[in-house]
């Protein structure tokens, strides 16, 4: 199910409200370069100050605007299970495609205490679910034996977005689940070593800015055409680096805006990005041919 490019939506605001005429142009950019699926209300969906209210109907929006041309994976990841299930079945009411559920961050479970975590939110809803591991902001990443546990005893989890910058990880996990289980590079720069070793595709920051040119890395990969997909990546390299120049979503936003997409808004604590950070990453695009 989950194969291909996946942008992890950024939320537009403006004025403190959600800019839903933003969004809905957003995700037809998305759509008109043929990506795969969007991914609202992540970590780059700035999930964490927005409202159970807000992130449900952020959700509800993205379905209403995808119209089934591309899949709606939704952010339905908490560090409590009880808001967790909230939220999913929030998504599956608003009929979502499947679910991206995060592990959970702060209060750092133990592998058990991830897997009763996630089998929970499972038993609750019918969607497919991709699990999210990414340590760098949770403190604790989901453990090999923890993801082979959760694909045996949860048929609805089916894929795993993988973002601890561990190509090795990719080896590990390919030998434990199904061969049926997916899994999907969570950092731009690491997708084709990780579609090397098997992953099947990525959930990008990077293809809120130039989606077509992800999707053509990826689409490459995914043909085995190694030389082409290295070629890109060597160009896009210095995008995929410095849209990481400060805290996500801040560079993507600053670059979006300087198209007119949306306004360079975020929600603190997450503030624009400085003058110094975006005169290199304007730079860095420049150099790439995509200013």
């Amino acid at each position: 199910m989950f194969k291909g490019t996946y942008t992890a939506m950024v939320t537009p605001f403006r004025n403190g409200q959600v800019d839903v005429k933003s969004f809905e142009a957003l995700i037809e950019k998305q759509v008109a370069a043929g990506i795969e699926g969007i991914v609202p209300v992540g970590t780059t969906g700035e999930s964490p100050t927005l409202n159970m209210q807000e992130h449900v109907r952020v959700i509800e929006l993205a379905v209403q605007f995808a119209k089934k041309r591309t899949q709606v994976v939704a952010g339905t990841g908490s560090n409590s299970t009880v808001e967790a299930i909230e939220l999913s079945t929030g998504a599956q009411r608003a009929k979502a495609d499947a679910l991206l559920l995060v592990a959970p961050y702060y209060n750092k479970p133990s592998p058990e205490g991830m897997f009763q975590h996630f089998r929970a939110i499972a038993q609750s809803v019918d969607l497919p679910i991709m699990l999210y591991s990414v340590p760098g902001r949770c403190a604790v990443e989901i453990t090999v034996e923890t993801i082979a546990r959760l694909a045996e005893a949860c048929p609805t989890i089916r894929s795993l977005k993988e973002a601890g910058g561990k190509p090795e990880r990719v080896d590990a996990i390919r030998k434990v689940v199904p061969a049926d289980f997916e899994i999907l590079s969570g950092d731009d720069s690491m997708t084709v070593e990780f579609m090397k070793r098997g992953a099947v595709g990525v959930v990008s920051v990077a293809s809120n800015l130039i989606p077509a040119e992800v999707k053509m890395l990826v689409d490459a990969a995914a043909k085995k055409d190694w030389k082409k997909a290295e070629e890109l990546d060597r160009k896009l390299g210095g995008v995929f680096r410095d849209l990481f120049i400060e805290s996500n979503p801040g560079p993507v936003k600053a670059a979006m805006a300087a198209k007119g997409w949306l306004a360079d808004e975020l929600r603190l604590p997450l503030v624009p990005i400085a003058e110094a950070s975006r005169l290199k990453l304007f730079a860095t695009l420049k150099e790439a041919g995509l200013s």
